[in-house]
């Protein structure tokens, strides 16, 4: 395999205008939302010296956002996607001046951190579906797994720099430079929307409500893939998600401070870089499935060796090798749920899709933080990544579908594609909806 078929593909930033402006707009986004997520963690843990009510942040995220995401992959198939993208992250900038504001106060108040970044969660739910649910009208069918890994790497970047940023500022200017950061990469990616062309929904949904969201879960229900990627993604968060611990890890294991613990953070988002710049061989697999489903158990052996591992280098090696698996799982998981979704529900999936990529990492920081409590951070990271694997084996017997080509799945060249007309789903929402797609997105 050469360097060519190894190396990222950027056809899509070539022919793309308008996903090069979403691709930049997400990248700052991903970027200030990471600088101010590790000042959030680090700011909560010195409060209250509890990795428990750092993930219970998290898990307020997630909360704010689950709501969020439901509410805005209803409106993302009814109304045009690029206004809802514009409309929701805009007053997000606001709610970064207000933690801001919060932290410059002599007594910060830990109650209103835990409310502004409901917040922020929520408004971040609205408009994600939007931007999942716009790619396949910005790019060729045949280049959705090279489009992912772009946008995952635009993310990457941002998580990587962001951490490191985020103790650079914090030991420096003080958390309220984090904040201030945030803000204005909000804007950014305000001013990189207004110049992308308009994206209504090819098919418009009936009004948002409990029928339309049902029509949404029974496509996930009824296609096993769909369902499988979710069921792989939940199983590797839920019981591997560590990042709650870092702040501890960074001082009681480690003895370290906030350098030592932007370090810790942004490891994970190196390795997923590396994973990413050498993603080319992603859109070339036979069977997508399997290599989704091995790379969550090797997410899992990653973070064994972190939990296991007394020298930080070595530890930092782990989480940058964790990282890595993560992205080549998260690359392969995108693509196939994009291709196999219609347009018609493409907004309702991508919401149930990131509402499941969204709550169930916080839910593994909490039983992260709740484990560390009962026995140690050792023991949590650890029995975390074992029970990884064991799920990860788990899956493989219990959903076949993903870890085989299956009946909705013709081969093109370098990769492959979903006949949505022989996947099963409600008549409305199957071969037509498909068919709509299809042109739309050529």
């Amino acid at each position: 395999m050469g360097i060519g078929q190894i190396a990222i593909d950027v056809t899509p930033l070539r022919e793309g205008r308008d996903f090069r402006l979403l691709l930049t707009g997400r990248f700052f986004s991903m970027a200030g939302n990471a600088v101010a997520t590790t000042a959030a963690n680090w700011q909560v843990y010195g409060l209250t010296h509890s990795s428990l009510a750092v993930g219970m942040l998290t898990l307020a995220n997630s909360a704010g956002m689950l709501s969020g995401l439901m509410t805005g992959g209803m409106l993302a198939d009814r109304h045009d996607r690029r206004t809802l993208m514009l409309a929701s992250r805009v007053p997000l900038a606001v709610l970064a001046a207000l933690l801001m504001a919060n932290s410059l106060l002599s007594r910060p108040q830990l109650w209103a951190v835990y409310v502004l970044v409901l917040c922020l969660g929520a408004l971040s739910g609205i408009g994600s579906p939007s931007s999942t649910a716009s790619v396949p009208a910005l790019v060729r069918p045949d280049k959705l797994a090279d489009a992912a890994a772009l946008n995952s790497m635009g993310g990457q970047l941002g998580n990587l720099g962001g951490p490191a940023l985020a103790g650079t500022l914090i030991a420096g200017p003080g958390l309220a430079s984090c904040y201030g950061a945030d803000a204005a990469c909000f804007a950014i990616f305000g001013l990189a929307l207004w110049f992308i062309r308009g994206l209504p929904a090819t098919v418009r949904a009936g009004r948002p409500g409990f029928r339309s969201m049902a029509e949404g879960l029974r496509y996930v229900r009824r296609n096993p893939v769909v369902g499988g990627m979710l069921a792989v993604d939940a199983s590797a968060m839920i019981f591997g998600m560590p990042s709650a611990l870092f702040p501890a890890l960074a001082r009681e294991h480690f003895h370290g401070g906030s350098a030592t613990f932007g370090l810790i953070a942004a490891a994970p988002g190196f390795g997923a870089l590396l994973g990413v710049v050498t993603s080319g061989w992603t859109g070339r697999l036979r069977r997508p499935g399997n290599v989704v489903i091995g790379a969550g158990m090797a997410w899992g052996a990653a973070l064994v060796g972190f939990g296991l591992s007394g020298n930080l280098e070595v530890a930092l090696a782990f989480l940058a090798l964790a990282g890595m698996a993560d992205l080549i799982s998260e690359v392969l998981r995108n693509a196939l749920v994009q291709r196999y979704t219609p347009d018609a529900v493409r907004g309702r999936v991508s919401s149930l899709y990131l509402a499941q990529v969204t709550t169930a990492p916080s839910l593994g920081n909490v039983e992260a933080g709740f484990v560390a409590q009962l026995f140690s951070l050792g023991v949590s990271v650890v029995s975390g990544g074992l029970a990884c694997v064991a799920g990860g084996l788990l899956l493989c017997g219990l959903h076949p579908a993903p870890r085989r080509p299956g009946p909705g799945i013709s081969r093109w060249s370098g990769g492959w594609r979903c006949n949505a007309s022989r996947v099963k789903s409600r008549p409305s929402l199957s071969s037509e909806g498909a068919q709509t797609t299809s042109a739309a997105a050529r």
